[in-house]
């Protein structure tokens, strides 16, 4: 049994470590509320530009974007991989790499060039030690993301695709499901699909959409589609960033619990070591009494 000295300073190290797990879960659910804010005030902006671009589709059936246009023979694939900054968030990255890997060997089974674009430090490393081909990244995105330093490297995506160099762009992020459970998805962002511009009842009779157009309705479908990929790309980031201070604050949380269940574990321990050494002095008096 480990002595007692030992044994205090193994208790006042756990404590401190629980001091700082405890201030990491504070700040994580500080974090979340303002990050689920964030993501909760971009889905009406995205779900607007949605409206607004099936009803200019629909407007406009002889001029197709080429965002609209699905390849008959997929032979380059773009893949957007949205991970954290940071470390210290439970199996998040870790469940939207794994899906990432199974995702990219089918696509090399399936004889498909890979580029891939990284939003964040963990996606970015983990790309270059795999030797994927990155041809666009942004790190250090910060609490708050900042929609001009996103669209750089989306927009040398969205001109492979535009120019034919890439047949197909994914993208995959970690979604928001609640604060217990976040879902590693990959989805098809490139080719738009029928299913993205498919509205309600609700949604169709909410307001007249007799546009005019200025310059013409060609220019501005064109900014439209690339504002509304744009959009989406932002969407997930945030989703991705509310998982994130969700699954740190869960972490920190279980980190914190598992510390005071340790610190209680050293300190029957200790009180064990130390009733150990009372008894055996007491012994040692009784018995130098008795001999005397």
């Amino acid at each position: 049994m480990a002595g007692s000295k030992e044994i205090r300073t193994k208790i006042k190290s756990v404590q401190n470590t629980r001091k700082i797990t405890k201030a990491m879960e504070m700040v994580a659910a500080s974090k979340m509320r303002r990050a689920q804010e964030r993501m909760r005030a971009a889905r009406p902006y995205a779900d607007k530009i949605r409206n607004i671009a099936a009803h200019m589709g629909q407007a406009n059936p002889e001029y197709r974007h080429p965002f609209l246009a699905r390849r008959e023979q997929v032979k380059n694939a773009g893949v957007i991989v949205i991970t954290t900054d940071k470390g210290l968030c439970g199996g998040l990255n870790t469940n939207i790499l794994r899906a990432l890997t199974n995702k990219l060997k089918e696509l090399e089974g399936a004889g498909v060039k890979i580029e891939t674009t990284a939003f964040g430090n963990k996606g970015f490393g983990f790309l270059n030690r795999i030797g994927a081909k990155v041809v666009s990244h942004a790190v250090q995105l910060g609490d708050k993301p900042h929609l001009e330093k996103l669209i750089g490297p989306v927009k040398v995506q969205l001109d492979a695709y535009a120019e034919g160099r890439v047949d197909v762009v994914y993208i995959a992020y970690t979604r928001f499901i609640n604060t217990m459970k976040q879902e590693p998805v990959i989805e098809q962002l490139l080719p738009l699909s029928t299913e993205r511009f498919e509205q309600s009842d609700a949604e169709k009779k909410a307001y007249g959409w007799d546009y005019i157009y200025e310059p013409d309705a060609k220019t501005v479908i064109d900014e439209l589609m690339t504002r509304y990929v744009e959009a989406l790309v932002y969407q997930a980031i945030v989703e991705n960033m509310s998982s994130e201070q969700s699954a740190r604050m869960v972490a920190m949380k279980s980190a914190s619990d598992n510390a005071k269940k340790v610190i209680e574990d050293l300190q029957l321990t200790y009180n064990k070591a130390r009733q150990a050494a009372i008894t055996k002095e007491l012994s040692e008096i009784v018995g130098g009494a008795a001999a005397v």
